[in-house]
């Protein structure tokens, strides 16, 4: 059981110590795919908008909370520009510094900025109509997924959203050493989404991303 704690701590260590060392631009956030960020912003826009709305059913406009956040990139190009307010949560402290000058004058309807790891993180209870998680998931372990996943369930107003958008693996785990992280195939991540308690109400696959990389998944949960 030490070994897993320790395993688990320098899993997370490493991590931290990854992203502190990456600049605070968006082809930072991208890992030097910058040039995807517009293609990906698309995609997730025409994905949000099959829910939001003010009818019956629909998710309100109201608050987001983008998880993972960076110096911002979605948040200020994706959730600002739907939604009245945004929070930020990242673990490196640098980024969310950045983000304050990189949001600009719409950053004034930011809400919060928390600096913490997901694994820590407690999001308010009943405060999001939605919860993004982009490009992160593979930063936490399988239990801390779940339980993560689980607290934002609770963190949801009626007619909520948690939308994760990640690579996708072909087959299996795949554990990436250098930002000590790892990529989940997709049968992987609905067993994980269905034990947190939560059901899959659409999915999609990112279209026009390069060969090279993993595909990614965008999967819409309550």
């Amino acid at each position: 059981m030490g070994d897993i704690a320790q395993n688990e701590a320098s899993f997370y260590s490493n991590a931290e110590g990854y992203w502190k060392e990456v600049p605070p631009t968006v082809d930072g956030m991208l890992g030097g795919y910058g040039t995807i960020s517009t293609i990906d912003l698309n995609g997730s826009k025409a994905f949000l908008h099959k829910f939001l709305g003010e009818g019956e059913g629909a998710t309100s406009p109201g608050c987001a909370l983008d998880c993972g956040a960076g110096i911002g990139r979605i948040t200020k190009r994706l959730l600002l520009p739907l939604f009245k307010t945004v929070d930020l949560v990242d673990v490196t402290q640098e980024f969310l510094d950045k983000a304050k000058s990189y949001l600009g004058e719409d950053g004034k309807r930011v809400g919060h900025y928390f600096c913490c790891g997901l694994q820590d993180f407690v999001p308010e209870n009943g405060r999001y109509d939605v919860i993004w998680i982009q490009w992160v998931i593979g930063h936490l372990t399988d239990e801390h997924l779940v339980e993560f996943l689980r607290r934002c369930q609770k963190a949801l107003r009626p007619n909520g959203l948690i939308v994760i958008k990640d690579n996708v693996s072909y087959e299996g785990v795949v554990p990436d050493e250098v930002d000590s992280s790892m990529c989940r195939d997709l049968p992987i991540v609905h067993s994980l989404v269905a034990r947190a308690g939560l059901r899959i109400v659409h999915e999609e696959q990112q279209k026009n991303f390069p060969k090279e990389i993993f595909q990614v998944h965008t999967l819409a949960l309550r």
